[in-house]
């Protein structure tokens, strides 16, 4: 079985469906980016992904002895979360709460895993800096290997290197290239087309429900990936 399946999901808040009938398999230790428009249900699907959302319709079904408490996950930033006054151990540390069960304190597994999280995003002499102190890239490698710190199998990372300049995103990108070269499975969703296909398996195009998924070479011929491609490339669309 696959590592994480959609089967027919819709997924929404209050009246307002945003992600409809989508069906997905993840495979263990692909690399498959989520590509749309805003609004298109991006974000909404990676959250019906962690069980964040509950499926209106469909199930969400893991295998590979995949549990709900193992999938890392990488979440938009706020301007409120970039100013938490916590050291760079500590926000790392945290992943691995879920992890804990009912225990009210961190183990020594915890914090061996944080350390090696840290050593492998190459942060660890960042261990006792405030974390809102640190540049937006640092930042985002804490919260990659916060992410880290829950999983070996899943990663969810939603627009990791939003508002990041060109060398701090590639720094980052070639991080999760290697992560996945190390079997971690990446979705990965993001605006930035050419940056984050460089290095993925397959691609989804959504737009309120699946209007592609395939190879990359399949979505650079698609319909969609015309449209969102090409738009990009010339500058005649604006995200809406």
């Amino acid at each position: 079985m696959a590592l994480l399946k959609l089967e027919g999901v819709s997924l929404g808040y209050e009246h307002l469906i945003a992600a409809q009938d989508v069906s997905l398999s993840i495979e263990a230790g692909e690399y498959l980016v989520v590509v749309g428009e805003n609004g298109s249900g991006k974000s909404t699907l990676i959250k019906g992904m962690l069980g964040l959302l509950h499926p209106r319709k469909g199930k969400v079904l893991m295998g590979e002895g995949l549990k709900k408490n193992q999938i890392g996950y990488m979440p938009q930033q706020s301007a409120m979360q970039r100013d938490f006054p916590a050291s760079v151990y500590e926000v790392v540390l945290s992943g691995c709460l879920n992890r804990c069960g009912l225990k009210p304190f961190y183990g020594g597994r915890a914090r061996t895993r944080a350390q090696y999280a840290m050593e492998r995003l190459g942060i660890r002499a960042l261990k006792d800096e405030c974390y809102r102190e640190l540049s937006g890239g640092q930042q985002q490698r804490v919260l990659l290997a916060r992410a880290l710190c829950a999983t070996e199998k899943l990663l969810l990372l939603d627009e990791p290197t939003a508002g990041l300049d060109p060398m701090a995103s590639q720094e980052l990108y070639n991080l999760i290239r290697s992560l996945n070269e190390e079997g971690v499975a990446i979705v990965m969703v993001s605006h930035d087309i050419g940056a984050a296909l460089h290095d993925a398996n397959r691609v989804l195009c959504m737009h309120k429900t699946v209007s592609f998924v395939g190879t990359v070479e399949e979505y650079m011929k698609s319909d969609c990936g015309r449209f969102l491609w090409g738009c990009r490339e010339e500058g005649c669309c604006h995200d809406r």
